[in-house]
Formats: C-alpha cells, sequence, structure tokens
C-alpha cells in the first residue's frame, strides 16, 4: 500500500474539524473522502471500497457503533479506527468487539493518528499474506480462513458459520500452532498491535464467542492459561 495513495474515508460530524484533519491527511499521502454520518458514510462504502476508514464514535442519524455492526453484517471488511471522546473503557472494548480495529482517544496527535494507520494496514496485508488459502481441519469443521468461515457436516447437509474478520484471525493463528500454548501478549501484537487493557479484554470476548461456535464438536477446546496464553486442541 505505500507505493500507492492509501484511499481513507473520513467520518467525522464536526464538519471544521473534518476539513482540517482531510487537508492534513491529504498532504501527508492520503485520499481522503468525507462523510458527515453515519448513513451517508454507508451509502459511500457501498459504492466504492477504501482501504480504511477513520470513524467518530458519536455522530448524528447513525453513530459509529451501529455504522461498524451494519458493515460487518453485510460483510464489508474493510479496517476501521475510531476516533472517540469518550473515556469509558467499556465503549472502547464495545468498538472491538464490533469489529473495529483499532481506536484513538481525542485530543490525538496528527503524527499519532497517521502511524496509526500505517500501522493497522500493514498488520492487515501481513495477515491477509498468511492466511491466504489456508485451510484447516478441526475436529469435524473444516476452517477456510481465508473465506472466515466454519463449516461442519450435520446429517446430510453442511452448516456454514461466518465469522468476523477478527475472529477468523485468532482462530488461524490458534490453528498454525496446534497443541500449543499462544501467549496473549504475542497474539495482542500480531493482532491489534497493542496488548493494552482494551485490547485484552476484547480477546477474552472473541475466545469466548469461538468456544461457542466450535462447540458442536465436544472435543475441541481453547484453553486458557493465567498469565500465559491459550490453546486450541481436539481430544
Amino acid at each position: 500500500m505505500d507505493k500507492q495513495q492509501i484511499k481513507l474515508l473520513l467520518v467525522e460530524d464536526e464538519q471544521a474539524f473534518a476539513w482540517v484533519l482531510a487537508d492534513t491527511l491529504s498532504d501527508n499521502g492520503f485520499e481522503v473522502r468525507n462523510a458527515y454520518d453515519g448513513e451517508e458514510a454507508l451509502q459511500m462504502l457501498h459504492s466504492e471500497l477504501p482501504d480504511v476508514m477513520v470513524a467518530d464514535i458519536m455522530m448524528p442519524k447513525m453513530d459509529g457503533f451501529t455504522l461498524v455492526r451494519q458493515l460487518r453484517k453485510e460483510g464489508i471488511r474493510t479496517p476501521v479506527l475510531f476516533l472517540s471522546a469518550r473515556t469509558d473503557p467499556e465503549d472502547v472494548v464495545k468498538g472491538f468487539e464490533l469489529g473495529a480495529s483499532d481506536y484513538i482517544r481525542k485530543p490525538f496527535a496528527i503524527k499519532e493518528l497517521i502511524v496509526r494507520i500505517r500501522a493497522l494496514l500493514g498488520r492487515l496485508q501481513e495477515t491477509q499474506i498468511k492466511i491466504q488459502e489456508e485451510k484447516f481441519h478441526i475436529g469435524n469443521f473444516l476452517f477456510d480462513a481465508m473465506a472466515h468461515k466454519l463449516s461442519i457436516q450435520t446429517g446430510e447437509s453442511v452448516q456454514e458459520i461466518s465469522l468476523p474478520t477478527r475472529e477468523s484471525e485468532i482462530l488461524a493463528l490458534l490453528c498454525r500452532r496446534m497443541g500449543e500454548v499462544v501467549p496473549t501478549a504475542s497474539i495482542l501484537q500480531d493482532l491489534w498491535g497493542n496488548d493494552d487493557y482494551f485490547c485484552t479484554r476484547s480477546l477474552n470476548v472473541h475466545i469466548t464467542r469461538l468456544r461457542k461456535k466450535l462447540a458442536a464438536d465436544g472435543r475441541i477446546s481453547i484453553d486458557a492459561f493465567r498469565g500465559m496464553g491459550y490453546r486450541l486442541w481436539v481430544q
């Protein structure tokens, strides 16, 4: 992505701030489009897919949380970095749970925002290379990491389960090291680029959801080792 401009959709309802931020990002090599509420952003995402979306959480018509929930429901996997003036840790965790990739608190330094965007896209590119055409057998499940799908034979039919991007990334990482304890810090740094409280909480939530989705085969277990990490294995 370094060889061409990064297409960025900026979703911010404070227009004066949005214009200044867009101009600054443009001066730093980004191709920026502006949307001023969640509904407008959703329409723009349907017509053209940016490389990344930077979005405020508190917006009129459709807030950032609702916007990301709708994107993921529609299968749109554009990485999202939230801008947030909120201080409640649960808001940050909720953003990760819905499918956001990163967050930055207002007020912020523009240099930090640019570094975070480039780091986010760099991690995404590395992950996509790793999972290309990867398929894993997990007990009775077949996991297609590229398609973000789990499938299992139930009677005469095949049941398919679509996974959110982050859950798919976590499962692929655990599958590559099946039977090993994968350090929590390693998972967080590889996928989030950060091992702070919010990312740790988000990882715990995703692990819980993966356990529920894999529960159809009782031999499969994702074990947590306190202070160490997680292990995927089949009895």
